[in-house]
């Protein structure tokens, strides 16, 4: 069998890294096409996934027009590869997957989660023969849109596929019981970040010498823009394959972005997203406000506040990861789902098991009595 993915961001990387890696195992063709957006081609080589580069993404004042004149090179590309490699089912999002499904004649799975804007649904939906995405999804994705009880972080942080390393702090230069904070500081420059701002230049310094006085600080600056020799803070340059492992150490993370933010809750680190002029309410996210693994605010003074809350308090990272085991026990890692969609060449009917759902799992109650909205 033939599997032809396309990753898009560094995330889509981490997401189908394992299904890869397990495909392959049994003996079957996979093609990773990959946009080198960001860390998305580091990311691929370093995991010795099969891929392909299928174009650029500049990040830049441009974007996003400078990204659309890309188009018409990545759409070429796409079809080039697509057809020649002649894959039995496609894995992706948007109108790439939906439009190497259709050249290449192949049945298409788009796996999805909470996201601003229609377009890309409504340009890609009408070819998938599978639309799958976590339950806690608000969207109804249409006729064949399929749901999964967990986060598609899961396919690459379930305890089943992630086991952190401690020995990143030799790496960071940390001391086993030193406390430290992450920062990440997004660059703002995506599609679906048009027209939003996270942290300004101020509070961005107000944050990192705040936090300075009671843990040290690495700052993962996606834009660039952050002038270490004027702050207490460090920054992150170990490789971006080691993030996670990063994360999971750490003793608080504080974000203007929301993947990363969501990755830190489902392995226990203490999390706080600041959401800047972003309006968008992610049911994800909303689940793990409703589990008290994560929050956001709108305010910045609301986000400091949390986060000076939470390096202060000796016992949350150990409260985080209590409630994070509870929570994970009954999540799916949906790499399997994907390992099993791709066998049966993304026809549902073909798994018994797998249902269509109308409804999402409901995570507006908790019965721990300290999730009152402060920190806890």
């Amino acid at each position: 069998m033939r599997v032809l993915v396309l990753a898009n961001t560094p995330a889509h990387v981490h997401t189908y890294r394992y299904a890869v890696e397990r495909l392959e195992t049994r003996g079957h063709d996979v093609l990773v096409l990959v946009r080198d957006a960001g860390c998305a081609e580091a990311l691929a080589a370093a995991f010795e996934l099969p891929y392909e580069v299928y174009g650029a993404h500049d990040a830049g004042p441009g974007q996003p027009f400078t990204f659309a004149r890309q188009l018409g090179g990545q759409f070429a590309t796409i079809a080039r590869r697509s057809v020649a490699f002649d894959p039995d089912v496609v894995f992706g999002r948007g109108p790439y997957a939906a439009f190497a499904g259709a050249l290449a004649r192949a049945p298409v799975v788009l796996v999805l989660d909470d996201e601003p804007g229609a377009l890309n649904h409504a340009l890609s939906s009408p070819v998938a023969d599978c639309v799958l995405s976590p339950a806690a999804t608000r969207r109804n994705l249409g006729p064949n849109h399929y749901t999964f009880e967990g986060f598609l972080e899961c396919a690459y942080l379930h305890p089943d596929v992630f086991d952190p390393d401690p020995g990143i702090r030799d790496d960071l230069g940390v001391d086993p019981d030193e406390p430290y904070v992450l920062v990440r500081v997004n660059a703002h420059t995506a599609l679906h970040d048009r027209g939003t701002r996270g942290f300004t230049d101020s509070q961005r310094r107000a944050l990192i010498e705040e936090l300075s006085e009671h843990a040290t600080v690495f700052v993962s600056d996606e834009g660039g823009d952050v002038d270490f020799e004027a702050l207490p803070a460090r920054p992150y340059d170990c490789h971006p394959a080691r993030i996670h492992d990063v994360i999971a150490e750490a003793d608080l993370l504080v974000a203007d972005t929301g993947t990363v933010v969501t990755e830190a809750a489902l392995l226990g680190t203490p999390a706080v997203r600041y959401t800047g002029t972003e309006t968008y309410e992610f049911g994800e996210f909303a689940a793990l406000e409703a589990a008290g693994l994560a929050v956001e605010f709108a305010s910045f003074d609301a986000t400091l506040t949390y986060a000076l809350d939470a390096v202060t308090d000796d016992d949350a990272v150990a409260r985080h990861r209590r409630r994070r085991d509870a929570f994970v026990a009954d999540l799916v890692n949906p790499t399997e789902l994907f390992v099993s969609l791709a066998a049966a060449r993304g026809s549902v009917e073909e798994m018994p098991d797998f249902r269509r759902r109308r409804r999402t799992r409901s995570f507006e109650s908790s019965t721990d009595p300290t999730l009152d909205g402060r920190f806890g």
